[in-house]
């Protein structure tokens, strides 16, 4: 009998199952309510992108930052010229690939990374919009956006409610309808 299936006959074949049916469920409800929140300024952001004359700068930190790298992937991929800008590098050196005409989108679930403040900055001297999704109205990205697509409050698959798995489930969902309707518009 190998290591992996001696660590698992501790648990039950039902229970596996089980388990991962249940993440999915949260997962799908969550993507139920936040298909139920979108709003003006998911038109507003689309808008927004469309009438840039640039291109759109992609930033997000941690888990924050895969989504962000996957938007930027996708975007591309449907038309919408984007980057995805590591905060961290860009306050070392790759501000400058923000530029006026182009449109900056901030993903944070908290909202209020610490990282991603020498871009905020910058993009409010040059005039570039920023577009800011979080999950905290009242966080640094939600209150330095010029449009605001709040996710809506819901909690991680995780039980102790802190492995980004819903949120980034919604992050990931958010940038494929942007892609999507900026793709059908073009």
């Amino acid at each position: 009998m190998s290591m992996q299936n001696t660590a698992r006959s501790a648990y039950p074949t039902d229970a596996i199952l089980e388990r991962g049916a249940e993440v999915i469920r949260t997962e799908a409800a969550a993507l139920q309510v936040l298909a139920s929140s979108l709003d003006e300024s998911f038109t507003m952001a689309c808008d927004a992108i469309l009438a840039s004359r640039g291109r759109v700068d992609i930033t997000g930190m941690g888990k924050s930052g895969h989504i962000g790298r996957k938007w930027a992937a996708t975007m591309s991929a449907t038309g919408t010229p984007a980057i995805y800008v590591h905060p961290a590098e860009a306050a070392h050196g790759d501000l400058g690939m923000l530029i006026r005409g182009d449109v900056l989108i901030v993903i944070s679930n908290s909202g209020n990374t610490n990282e991603l403040r020498a871009f905020l900055r910058y993009a409010k001297e040059i005039g570039v919009p920023v577009i800011g999704i979080a999950s905290r109205l009242d966080s640094l990205v939600m209150r330095s956006a010029d449009i605001k697509l709040c996710l809506p409050p819901t909690r991680e698959a995780c039980h102790a409610n802190i492995a980004p798995t819903t949120s980034t489930t919604m992050q990931l969902a958010l940038g494929d309808a942007i892609a999507m309707a900026l793709m059908d518009l073009r």
